[in-house]
């Protein structure tokens, strides 16, 4: 079991910046690609960015590419988020996920609880 808990979210104006975090504990957490996903209300579920093991490599969405970075430190357990530039229509709850990786939520066997992140206009 992995549990994973996300925080950092808030409210911000267009154009700021929010640092995500999720931390993981239970099984080890360098055994698993990472990846954040958010769902916007009335929306489904969509993928944002995912990183690899060792953190050597990394994916987005087109939507945030050039704007949102993933990193994550396995000697803390912990992947990031940070976000720039923030539009409108990046407000949603924002959820970190862990399993063997792809842009899709079935890839994923475990999930956070959510943290919400608005940017009003």
């Amino acid at each position: 079991q992995v549990q994973l808990v996300e925080s950092g979210g808030g409210l911000v104006q267009a154009g700021g910046s929010l640092r995500l975090s999720c931390v993981a504990s239970g099984r080890t957490f360098s055994s698993f690609i990472m990846a954040w996903f958010r769902q916007a209300p009335g929306e489904e579920r969509e993928f944002v960015a995912r990183i690899s093991r060792l953190g050597g490599s990394t994916w987005y969405a087109d939507s945030v590419k050039g704007r949102f970075t993933v990193s994550r430190d396995n000697a803390k357990n912990t992947v990031y988020l940070q976000m720039n530039s923030l539009k409108p229509e990046d407000t949603a709850v924002y959820f970190c996920a862990a399993g063997s990786g792809g842009p899709v939520a079935q890839g994923y066997d475990y999930w956070g609880q959510g943290t919400q992140a608005t940017v009003s206009s």
